[in-house]
């Protein structure tokens, strides 16, 4: 039974893309990707309430797995030299160098191929990672059937590349999977460079010069952390003597021998996470099609570089590694909030957003105490959910009024009623008790007590954040009423994707305590000590279940006050009487006795927090940081 599940959300993901890509016929594909879906995602539940597990497969045509891996390994890295040497990018041609050469050293004369080490280990964490990526990865592909219809449309395309863009996209979902699933470290590593090479592709896939340029940077920098995970690799096997990723967490510091290929496995992390100064490859990712931003951002990729320093976190606590990655975290969260501050381009606020949280995650794993990692687990199943549904309600309202700025998207309710009331729904979710994103960002500041440093710039960037979230909101709450407002049409399948998400993001929160005893808790408890539960009772910490009530009952009153004031007239704004004195005109005369068009925006304060005002300053910061982590390990 387990290799069949194992099957179906690892290789299934895989056999799916290559049928995307081979029948090309819409109906057929659309339903390759619909059942793909509804499998990996069941699968994902079923292995969830299985529990944990070790598992080696046998051999395939009696050729072993290990050998098969290798193999796929050094084809997909001489692809990536390809595509170096066709975009003429010395980096990348560098960086594939520097991996290939010393991995083929590795393989040929260190590793022990004989040893016995089991290809899978799966905890509450790694179970937790295949359910987010497996049912929020499907509904952003499904999302994508219709979406990607209407993009081909609008970029006049003759001939649909729709087939090698669901190959790439399906294939993401069981590359992720096998990531989060692999104890074998090789495995790990083949799995992490599948992912930088399809959101390679997926960036490039418009195929305009700004997306080949963007994707081309994003390949660089992940080849980057290609390297630092090859070199940390082969360092932490011959302190360890193990291909096994539990056996090198378990050696833990080792006297310090450790440390160096922990922070580069942690630094390998940091560029597929985008914290600073890595950033640039995730903003420039903001090209590619809707589905892609939401795939990257909420449950792969850039998951996949939280998942690798959370999951080492036991071999670094208590040491000054630690303390540099909850600071290196902290300050991607403070300056990420600060930035999405001056930003108008609702992409650009959710990718600034994605980084800062990302970055939180990662103090999260620094900080290292049982309150903090429970925060980091918490942060990444309802970031995800939350992440996910505001990057497609973005692509949703940029194709119904063909733009993505959030001063456009006043009285949106009046013109796409839905999208609206569930992109309120998003924004909520990110910044109100007791939803999950706030209560794990309310946990990480008390895990953070004893560090000054730490605790300041967390406390900061959350109320920085709460100005870029609120602004948000209010915009889309600000319409005039009117006694009918037109029905909203849309694909079933863009419905339904969007209805799940909103439903599912407010659903999982009232289980919050419920995946807490019966998930984080119990796989908490075998690394650290809990002194004193998060949830100790039904209710929990943050009272889950009263504050529930209350939303619920002033949603209802406010509903109730809307629909009474239905009928009240509408006055336009005063304009201190120089109105312009036309049924439906909102203007004023200006000089010249010209009429001048009434305007509504917002401050973005981009003389404090403009993005080409930080940017250079914060990846100095961030930079001397990573030195100083990596330099304290050594």
């Amino acid at each position: 039974m387990l290799p069949m599940m194992l099957a179906l959300v690892i290789l299934l993901p895989l056999m799916a893309a290559i049928g995307c890509y081979f029948l090309r016929v819409s109906t057929i594909r659309s339903m390759i990707v619909l059942v793909t879906g509804v499998c990996i995602a069941v699968t994902s539940l079923v292995l969830l309430g299985q529990g944990s597990f070790t598992y080696s497969p046998g051999t395939l045509l009696g050729i072993s797995w290990d050998s098969l891996v290798t193999l796929a390994d050094f084809s997909l890295l001489f692809v990536i030299l390809y595509y170096a040497f066709k975009l003429k990018n010395q980096l990348i041609k560098v960086f594939a160098v520097l991996q290939i050469i010393p991995l083929a050293v590795f393989e040929l004369f260190f590793v022990d191929h004989a040893a016995e080490v089991p290809a899978f280990y799966a905890d509450s964490l790694a179970l937790i990672m295949v359910a987010v990526i497996s049912i929020i990865g499907s509904l952003i592909c499904i999302f994508a059937i219709p979406y990607m219809k209407e993009h081909e449309e609008h970029l006049h395309l003759v001939n649909s590349r729709q087939p090698r863009f669901f190959f790439y996209l399906v294939l993401f979902l069981g590359a992720m999977n096998g990531l989060v699933l692999s104890n074998n470290i090789l495995w790990l590593y083949f799995f992490f460079e599948v992912t930088t090479f399809c959101s390679f592709m997926l960036i490039a896939h418009d195929d305009t010069e700004i997306a080949v340029k963007n994707a081309t940077r994003a390949l660089w920098m992940n080849s980057l952390g290609g390297v630092a995970f090859v070199f940390g690799m082969i360092w932490a096997y011959t302190e360890v003597g193990s291909l096994s990723l539990q056996t090198i967490i378990e050696a833990g510091p080792m006297g310090g021998a450790m440390l160096v290929p922990i922070g580069l496995l942690c630094l390998a992390g940091f560029t597929k996470a985008a914290q600073l100064p890595f950033q640039s490859w995730l903003l420039g990712a903001m090209v590619a099609p809707t589905p892609v931003s939401a795939l990257l951002h909420s449950s792969t990729m850039v998951k996949a570089g939280v998942y690798i320093v959370l999951r080492l976190a036991p071999a670094y606590a208590g040491t000054f590694l630690s303390e540099g990655i909850a600071l290196c975290g902290a300050f991607t969260f403070l300056a990420c909030a600060a930035i999405a501050i001056s930003q108008s381009n609702g992409k650009k606020v959710l990718a600034y957003s994605t980084i800062s949280n990302l970055g939180l995650i990662i103090c999260c794993a620094g900080l290292n105490t049982p309150w903090a990692i429970t925060a980091a687990i918490i942060l990444i199943i309802f970031h995800a959910g939350s992440k996910a549904l505001l990057f497609l309600c973005v692509g949703t309202i940029e194709h119904g009024i063909g733009s993505r700025d959030i001063d456009d998207m006043h009285g949106l309710y009046l013109k796409m009623p839905r999208t609206a009331i569930i992109t309120i729904i998003g924004v909520l979710t990110m910044i109100l008790p007791p939803f999950g994103v706030l209560l794990g960002k309310w946990m990480a500041i008390e895990a953070a007590s004893g560090d000054i440093f730490v605790i300041v710039m967390l406390a900061l960037g959350s109320a920085l954040s709460l100005v870029f979230w609120a602004r948000w909101a209010g915009i889309l709450l600000t319409a005039p009423l009117r006694d009918k407002v037109p029905a909203e049409i849309q694909s079933p399948l863009t419905k339904f994707t969007l209805t799940a998400l909103a439903a599912g993001t407010v659903i999982l929160s009232l289980f919050s305590p419920v995946i807490y005893t019966g998930l984080i808790e119990p796989m908490i408890g075998k690394t650290y000590e809990i002194t004193a539960g998060v949830f100790s009772s039904p209710v929990g910490v943050f009272a889950v279940y009263p504050i529930f009530f209350i939303l619920a009952a002033a949603f209802v009153y406010a509903w109730i006050e809307t629909k009474k004031s239905g009928n009240i007239q509408n006055a336009q704004s005063y304009m201190c009487g120089a109105n312009v004195k036309e049924p439906g005109v909102q203007a004023f005369i200006g000089p010249m006795n010209q009429p001048v068009a009434l305007k509504a925006s917002n401050y973005y304060l981009k003389s404090f927090f403009g993005e080409e005002k930080l940017t250079l300053w914060i990846n100095f910061v961030a930079l001397a940081l990573i030195v100083l982590m990596l330099g304290g390990a050594l």
